[in-house]
C-alpha cells in the first residue's frame, strides 16, 4: 500500500473533535438505534425523491414546492438535532443524542404543519391579503417561532438573533431615535409579509434552495459516496506530488475538484484533509502551516464554478441573470485565486527546504484513471449541459445525478463480473445501497442550507417593508459616500456576521443590505459598479468569514487534523486568504476581471494570465518571498505590480496610454527586473 493511499486515522479524541465539527457543519447530532434509525434515513430518502420528482415529472406551483422543501428540513432538523448540544442538569433529556424524546416529535409535526399551512391555504389566503384570519396568525406565529428555534439549532444564535432584531425593529421602528425611526408595521401586516406570501420566509431564497441547490448537495452526496473523493485526491497527487511541496500542490487541486460538486469548507477539509494534511506533514510542513493551506484551499472551493456553494444560484435570481453569468463573471477571479494558493505552497516548501514525494510513495497514474475515470462522466455532463447547451442549472444537475446513477450501477456490475465470486444480485444490492445512502446523506446535508435560506428570508422580507431605504441613508451617511470607505464597511460586516453564520445567509444578509448601495455610491463617484460586481463582492467576504479567527469552523476541522491550535491555525489561513480577499476590491473597479462586457476569448484569457501574475505578485509580497527573500522594498514593488496587473487602467490613466492594456507590458518587465536582482543575491544552497 502506497503512502497515498494510507488513510491516517486521528486518535480517539481527535476523531470526537472532528465528528462535532462535522456535526455542526450537517446538522446531524443524534445516532439513534432501533425504529428511530431508520425513520430519519427514510424520511431523507423520500425528501430526496420529492425533489427528484419536482424536476422531472412532478408538476406543483413554486408555493406548494417551496412549503415541502421547508416542511422536510424542519421534520430532519428536529429530529437529529436535540434543543441542548451538551447535557444540562435536570434538563438530560433535552440533550439526548442516542433517541429523540416527544418535545422534538412534536416540533417536528407542528413545523410541518405550519410550513405546509400557506399552501394548503392558498387560495384562500390570497382572498383576503393583508387581513389574516385568527388561525393564519396562529400558524403563522408558530412558524416564525419553530423557524429561529430551528436555525439556533443548526447554526448557533447568530442568524435567529439578527432576524429576531429586524423583526422586532420594523414593529417598534416608530419609537426609535430619529436618525432610526420607522414608520412600523403591525402585527398582521408582518405576518402577511414574512409568513402568509412569498416575499419573506418563503421568497427566493428558498425558492433556489428548492428548485437548485438541492439537486447540487444531492449530486456531490452521491459522488462522494460512489468515491469520487479519493479518485480527486489521488489524480492530484499523481499530478502534482513529485513537484516541491507536492502534497500541498495536490491538496490545492483536490480541494478545488471537491469544492466544484461539494460548495461546503468543512465537507472539503473532512474529504480531502483527511488524507492530505498528514502527507505535508511527512515532506515536512509544520502542523499549523498543513492545517492553513487545507482550510484556504477549502474555503475557496465555494468560489471555484461551476457549482460555488448555494449562493451562486441565489446571486442568479437576485442579479436576474442566467447562471451562465455568474460561471462566467466568477471564473478569472476563482481560478486566479487557486493558481496564488499554489504559488503559495511552492513559496512555502521553498523557505523550509521541502521535496516532494517519491515515484513509490504516489498512486500509479494509468491505475488511478482507470479506476476512477467513470467519476468524470457525471461533471462533463453536467459542464456540457450548462455550458454548451445552456439548459437551466436545475435540469442540469437534474441529468447529471441521472448520469451517475447508471455510472454506479455500471461500475458494481463491472466489478461483480470480475470478481470469481460475483453476481449481479449482489452487484445491484450494492449500488441500491449506495444510491440510498447518497440520497439520504445529501438529504440531511440540505437541512441547514434550507433552514438558513428561510430564515434569512426573514430578514429580505423585512428590509423589503421599507427598511432597506432607511438602512441606504444610514451606511452612505457612516461611509461619507466614499466608495472606499462603503466596500470597507462592507467587507468588515460581512466578516463580523459570517463568522457565526454560513456562507448563503451571510450572502443573502448583505447583498440584500448592501449590494444595492455599492450601486449607488459608485455611480455618485463617476463610476459604474456592475451589479453583478456587489453581489459578488459581499458573496466572496461570506465565504472568508469561514476561516476568519475566532470563530471560523474550517479552521477548527483542519487543526483537529493536524493536531494544531485551532487560532494559530485560523491566523495563518486567513493571511493566506489576503490574496483572495484583495480580489473583491479590484472587480469593483476593474470590471474586466468578471469579464463584464469582455466577450473575445483571447482578450478574456489575457486578462486571466495577468490577473493570475498579480495575485502571484500579491502573494510574494505578503509571504516575504519571490525568488529569495525580499528585502523591505521588494515588498513595495511586488505590490505596485499586483496593481498594475489588477487594475491595468490605473496606470494607463497615470501615464496618458492610449489603451490600458498597455499597462501590461510594463509591470511585466517590473517584475522581470525584480525576478534578476533577486536571482543575482540568492544564495548557492541547493533547494533554497
Amino acid at each position: 500500500m502506497t503512502a497515498a493511499e494510507e488513510k491516517v486515522g486521528p486518535d480517539q479524541e481527535q476523531n470526537s473533535e472532528l465528528q462535532e465539527i462535522i456535526a455542526e457543519e450537517t446538522g446531524e447530532f443524534r445516532v439513534l438505534s432501533g425504529f428511530e434509525s431508520h425513520l430519519v434515513p427514510v424520511i431523507a430518502v423520500t425528501w430526496s425523491l420529492f425533489q427528484l420528482s419536482v424536476s422531472s415529472w412532478l408538476l406543483l406551483d413554486s408555493i406548494a414546492i417551496r412549503s415541502i422543501h421547508l416542511a422536510f428540513a424542519l421534520v430532519l432538523l428536529f429530529l437529529n438535532i436535540p434543543f441542548f448540544k451538551k447535557p444540562r442538569p435536570f434538563l438530560k433529556f433535552l440533550a439526548a443524542r442516542d433517541r429523540i424524546y416527544w418535545n422534538d416529535y412534536l416540533c417536528a409535526i407542528l413545523g410541518a404543519l405550519s410550513a405546509l399551512y400557506l399552501y394548503v391555504q392558498w387560495e384562500a389566503i390570497s382572498m383576503r391579503a393583508g387581513m389574516p384570519s385568527t388561525l393564519d396568525v396562529v400558524c403563522g406565529i408558530t412558524l416564525f417561532v419553530l423557524l429561529l428555534e430551528a436555525a439556533r439549532r443548526a447554526l448557533g444564535p447568530a442568524l435567529s438573533v439578527i432576524a429576531l432584531v429586524f423583526s422586532l425593529y420594523a414593529y417598534f421602528g416608530p419609537y426609535m431615535p430619529d436618525i432610526l425611526a420607522f414608520r412600523g408595521v403591525s402585527v398582521n401586516r408582518y405576518l402577511s409579509q414574512i409568513t402568509l406570501s412569498s416575499e419573506g420566509i418563503y421568497g427566493i431564497p428558498l425558492d433556489v434552495s428548492a428548485r437548485v441547490v438541492f439537486l447540487y448537495v444531492l449530486l456531490g452526496a452521491l459522488l462522494e459516496k460512489a468515491g469520487a473523493g479519493k479518485f480527486f485526491i489521488d489524480l492530484a497527487l499523481c499530478f502534482l506530488g513529485r513537484f516541491k511541496g507536492g502534497p500541498a500542490k495536490a491538496a490545492v487541486l483536490a480541494s478545488g475538484f471537491t469544492g466544484m460538486v461539494s460548495g461546503s469548507s468543512i465537507a472539503n477539509i473532512v474529504t480531502t484533509g483527511t488524507f492530505t494534511i498528514p502527507l505535508m506533514k511527512k515532506v515536512g510542513y509544520p502542523a499549523t502551516k498543513a492545517a492553513a493551506i487545507e482550510v484556504a484551499a477549502s474555503t475557496d472551493g465555494q468560489l471555484a464554478p461551476p457549482i460555488m456553494g448555494a449562493a451562486a444560484f441565489i446571486i442568479a435570481e437576485y442579479v436576474n441573470v442566467p447562471y451562465i453569468a455568474v460561471v462566467k463573471a466568477a471564473a478569472i477571479p476563482a481560478f486566479a485565486s487557486y493558481v496564488a494558493l499554489l504559488y503559495i505552497t511552492h513559496i512555502e516548501a521553498s523557505k523550509l527546504g521541502l521535496r516532494g514525494l517519491r515515484k513509490d510513495e504516489l498512486p500509479n497514474l494509468k491505475e488511478t484513471l482507470i479506476g476512477g475515470l467513470h467519476y468524470l462522466v457525471p461533471i462533463g455532463a453536467l459542464l456540457y449541459e450548462l455550458i454548451y447547451l445552456r439548459h437551466s442549472p436545475d435540469k442540469s444537475a437534474f441529468n447529471s445525478i441521472l448520469w451517475l446513477l447508471l455510472v454506479v450501477f455500471a461500475k458494481d456490475l463491472y466489478d461483480s463480473r470480475r470478481a470469481v465470486a460475483g453476481s449481479i444480485g449482489n452487484a445491484l444490492k450494492k449500488s441500491l445501497l449506495t444510491i440510498y445512502d447518497g440520497l439520504a446523506s445529501g438529504a440531511k446535508n440540505m437541512v441547514t442550507v434550507a433552514v438558513a435560506c428561510a430564515a434569512a428570508g426573514i430578514i429580505v422580507g423585512v428590509v423589503n417593508m421599507g427598511i432597506g431605504g432607511m438602512i441606504t441613508q444610514i451606511v452612505e451617511q457612516l461611509s461619507g459616500g466614499n466608495i472606499y470607505l462603503m466596500l470597507i464597511i462592507t467587507a468588515i460586516a460581512s466578516l463580523l456576521i459570517g463568522m457565526g453564520l454560513p456562507t448563503t445567509a451571510t450572502y443573502i444578509v448583505m447583498a440584500s443590505l448592501t449590494a444595492p448601495i455599492i450601486v449607488q455610491v459608485g455611480g455618485l463617484n463617476n463610476f459604474i459598479v456592475p451589479l453583478m460586481a456587489a453581489h459578488l463582492f459581499c458573496f466572496y467576504f461570506g465565504i472568508l468569514a469561514d476561516d476568519t479567527p475566532p470563530v471560523g469552523l474550517a479552521s477548527y476541522a483542519a487543526a483537529a487534523l493536524a493536531r494544531s491550535e485551532p487560532i494559530p491555525t485560523g491566523i495563518q489561513g486567513f493571511m493566506y486568504d489576503i490574496r483572495t480577499s484583495i480580489l473583491p476590491f479590484m472587480f469593483i473597479f476593474n470590471s474586466d476581471l468578471i469579464l463584464y462586457n469582455i466577450n473575445s476569448w483571447p482578450l478574456g484569457i489575457l486578462i486571466f494570465i495577468m490577473a493570475c501574475i498579480g495575485t502571484c505578485a500579491f502573494a510574494s509580497a505578503t509571504q516575504g518571498w519571490f525568488v529569495t527573500k525580499n528585502r523591505w522594498y521588494d515588498m513595495f514593488i511586488l505590490l505596485g505590480v499586483c496593481l498594475i496587473m489588477l487594475r491595468p487602467g490605473l496606470l494607463a490613466g497615470f501615464l496618458a496610454l492610449p489603451n490600458k492594456y498597455l499597462a501590461y507590458p510594463i509591470g511585466l518587465a517590473i517584475l522581470a527586473g525584480t525576478y534578476m536582482l533577486q536571482k543575482k543575491r540568492q544564495p548557492k544552497v541547493a533547494g533554497c
